[in-house]
C-alpha cells in the first residue's frame, strides 16, 4: 500500500479529482478540497482528510450531497443519474431483483421518508441486506430531520470508505 500512497501523494490535481471525485456521489469538490491535506500516510489519513471537508461544508453543500444519492430500489434504467458504483452497491444488497410486492414495500417507504425529510434514504446498502434496509428505513422514519440528515452524513461517510478502499485496491493492481 506504500507504493500506492506514493502515486496517490505525487499525483496531480486533476488525476487525484478523477480518481477520487467519485468517492463521494456527485460530489468531486471533496476529493479537491482534500488534495490539499497530502500527503496522505494511509488510506485513514486520506479518508480523514475527505471527512474533514465534507464536516466544515457548507449546510448547502452537504445538503446537495445528500441529495446527490440515489433513491433506493429504484427501477434499473428508471434513474439515469444512478452512477455505475451506486447500481453495483444496490445489486450487492438485491435490490436489482425485487419481487413486485417487495418493490412495492420499497416505494412505499421511500414515498413516507421523502415526504418527511425531503432527502432519499442513505444507507450504506454493501453492509446490509434487503430486511436490514428496509428495517433501517422504518427505524428512521422515527428520527427528527435533523438526526436524519446526520444519519445520511454517516452513512455516506461509510460508503465512501468502501469505495475509497476499492480504488485503492484497483490503483494497487496497477503497474
Amino acid at each position: 500500500m506504500t507504493d500506492v500512497m506514493d502515486r496517490v501523494n505525487r499525483a496531480s490535481t486533476v488525476r487525484f479529482v478523477e480518481l477520487f471525485g467519485p468517492i463521494y456521489e456527485h460530489s468531486p469538490w471533496i476529493a479537491q478540497r482534500a488534495y490539499a491535506h497530502r500527503p496522505f500516510a494511509d488510506m485513514e489519513a486520506m479518508l480523514a482528510a475527505m471527512r474533514h471537508e465534507l464536516d466544515r461544508a457548507t449546510s448547502a453543500e452537504k445538503m446537495a450531497l445528500i441529495h446527490a444519492h440515489p433513491e433506493l430500489a429504484q427501477r434499473m434504467g428508471v434513474d439515469p443519474t444512478l452512477t455505475s458504483a451506486s447500481a453495483a452497491e444496490q445489486a450487492s444488497a438485491g435490490l436489482d431483483r425485487l419481487t413486485p410486492d417487495e418493490f412495492a414495500t420499497f416505494r412505499a417507504l421511500n414515498d413516507a421518508y421523502a415526504t418527511k425529510f425531503g432527502i432519499p434514504f442513505i444507507i450504506c446498502v454493501r453492509r446490509s441486506d434487503k430486511d436490514g434496509i428496509l428495517n433501517g428505513m422504518r427505524s428512521r422514519l422515527e428520527n427528527t430531520p435533523e438526526a436524519e440528515q446526520q444519519a445520511a452524513l454517516h452513512e455516506i461517510n461509510k460508503i465512501a470508505a468502501l469505495r475509497l478502499a476499492d480504488v485503492l485496491a484497483r490503483l494497487e493492481q496497477e503497474p
